[in-house]
């Protein structure tokens, strides 16, 4: 069964720094785009950054500077890390993987096996 599991959030202070797991099982991690995407109530997913197999990135231009995506392929993980942390950045925060470009990497539309996601909550 393909899962993705987030880890990683909960509460912290403005201006601090996060970083998010996003661990697989069931399927090879290496062939897939993994991108991190983020919701708060009555809002559409946010994609903030993926990554390709190549190790290729693409970051919503709100976010970048601040957020850093990264693999390791050897623990099946993704990261996400934030810094200055912000209000605005509260939020859930899911991953998602799917046998896609990076060109679509922050579309939610082209993706299909999804987390449950983390809560981060910026005060």
């Amino acid at each position: 069964q393909v899962q993705l599991v987030e880890s990683g959030g909960g509460s912290v202070q403005a201006g601090g720094t996060l970083r998010l797991s996003c661990a697989r099982s069931g399927f090879v991690y290496t062939t897939y785009c993994i991108s991190w995407f983020r919701q708060t109530p009555g809002n559409e997913r946010e994609g903030l950054a993926a990554i390709d197999r190549e190790g290729r990135t693409r970051y919503n231009n709100r976010v970048e500077g601040r957020v850093t995506i990264s693999r390791d392929n050897t623990e099946n993980v993704v990261y996400l890390q934030i810094d200055d942390l912000r209000s605005e950045d509260s939020a859930t925060y899911t991953c998602a993987a799917d046998r896609i470009g990076i060109n679509h990497g922050l579309n939610r539309l082209w993706y299909g096996v999804w987390g449950r996601g983390t809560q981060v909550t910026v005060s």
